[in-house]
């Protein structure tokens, strides 16, 4: 379906309307249309972008005019270039996949999620109606096991919420250990039948995150070939298998909102991975959305992907 759809092959917008430092420029210049041109011209239909709350809300937590308006402006962009959008909620109040955001309290506060609630109300409000070329996404990457009860009983409020206003958009949903494929199959059955559901995948992230500072968990001075990290086929077999079974069971599809290789790895090794994931994708009729367009340490539009980007757009 997600592929008669045009959401089958797709890019994230990272680091543009989240994961910044939201000043103007930045919001105004990092994407702008010749980004959307040249993502058409690369053979996507769709493109993934992530959005924090603090772009589309004011201090005082009311809608800002001028958030929203980036938002109409980056739609308008995909239409014209003949692309869809996923729509993703990055970080809410009170909760972000990041604890360098400082955000806390989400899963236990009535306050946070009531602004939740209505953040995803007023997308439905504005976005709702068009169901032919956008897709909600609740929540990014929810980190823990403990929060996957509240955040059944928060996201199932949310859904009832936005079908006030938008009852055919399709929404997508993930589960904890940020979106993990194998955390899938403890999710709660879809709302509706328009409800799919979301996962990321990194794996192994001894080899996608080689070397990426933020993450305490892993020794930064490590290398590893895609040889020496154990990926096959067989692995993302193995490691998609509960999620493509508890898909099927109710009557659901399966996509995958981030996958990527950091840019310490080599061009042809992370390449390597890309033609592995891409099989197995392929194989069982995964849509997807690959971390990132540009920069964010992942970058599918940077120099130093020149050698191999022709390539690599016929596994994506």
């Amino acid at each position: 379906m997600l592929r008669e759809l045009g959401f089958y092959r797709g890019v994230n917008l990272g680091g543009w309307l989240s994961q910044c430092d939201y000043s103007a420029d930045r919001l105004d210049h990092f994407i702008t249309e010749p980004d959307f041109a040249r993502i058409a011209a690369w053979g996507f239909d769709h493109v993934r972008i992530p959005i924090d709350y603090n772009v589309i809300l004011n201090p005082d937590g009311t809608e800002s005019d001028a958030g929203f308006a980036r938002i109409d402006a980056a739609l308008a962009l995909c239409e014209t270039y003949g692309l869809h959008t996923v729509l993703d909620l990055h970080k809410t109040p009170g909760f972000s996949f990041d604890a360098g955001e400082h955000e806390a309290g989400f899963f236990d506060s009535q306050q946070y999620q009531e602004q939740f609630y209505q953040i995803w109300e007023a997308f439905a409000r504005r976005y709702g109606h068009l169901t032919d070329r956008v897709m909600f996404e609740l929540l990014n990457e929810v980190t823990e096991a403990e929060y996957l009860s509240a955040w059944m009983r928060i996201s199932s409020e949310c859904i009832r919420r936005i079908r006030r206003h938008a009852p055919e958009i399709r929404i997508l949903l993930g589960s904890y250990h940020h979106n993990g494929a194998r955390e899938v199959q403890y999710l709660d059955a879809p709302y509706d039948a328009r409800v799919l559901y979301n996962f990321h995948c990194y794996e192994p992230i001894t080899f996608t995150h080689q070397g990426a500072y933020w993450n305490e968990a892993l020794n930064n001075d490590n290398r590893y070939t895609f040889m020496e990290s154990g990926a096959s086929e067989a692995y993302f077999e193995a490691l998609f298998a509960p999620a493509i079974a508890k898909a099927r069971a109710e009557g659901t599809e399966l996509y995958c909102g981030e996958y990527g290789v950091i840019d310490v790895v080599p061009p042809e090794e992370a390449l390597k991975w890309f033609k592995t994931i891409h099989a197995v994708f392929e194989k069982y009729g995964i849509a997807r959305s690959v971390w990132s367009y540009k920069e964010m340490d992942f970058g599918l539009s940077d120099a130093r992907m020149d050698g191999v980007r022709e390539e690599l757009l016929g596994y994506l």
